[in-house]
């Protein structure tokens, strides 16, 4: 688990760092068409995607300790079935499980928002380069 997590925050910080774009006015632009150019196709990117990088993301839906709702009431119900078969202590089980379920849910939440995030300003980014290369600039 530890290496998908780390594999997912790798892959988030790669598409960040790519949607660092330059923009070069391959047709003899003024800057101040530039300006205009990439302020007009930064809206249409966000209309075509959903996506605005100024803003952030909306939060998954989770309780205040990031956990996924029930999660900790799942973990505590498989723990006791768990525990009362291996070692006859279900109360112990129960409280182990709700732990180790409610960890998973935070690590899985934060995982899928991280993967949400980079995909998301990845779309933005390539919609972004699309409308520009339209306008005559050279994206990279």
């Amino acid at each position: 688990m530890t290496h998908k997590l780390l594999a997912l925050a790798l892959a988030a910080t790669l598409a960040s760092s790519a949607s660092a774009q330059y923009v070069y006015p391959a047709k003899g632009q003024s800057p101040q068409q530039q300006k205009s150019d990439e302020a007009a196709c930064h809206t249409w990117a966000v209309q075509q995607t959903g996506v605005d990088p100024a803003k952030p993301p909306p939060a998954p839906a989770t309780t205040a300790a990031g956990t996924t709702p029930g999660a900790g009431a799942r973990g505590a119900a498989k723990g006791a079935v768990i525990a009362g078969v291996a070692d006859g202590d279900a109360a112990k089980g129960a409280a182990v499980g709700a732990v180790a379920e409610r960890s998973r849910s935070r690590r899985a939440n934060a995982a899928a928002g991280q993967q949400a995030a980079a995909s998301g300003q990845g779309a933005y980014a390539n919609a972004r380069a699309a409308c520009l290369q339209g306008r005559g600039y050279t994206v990279k």
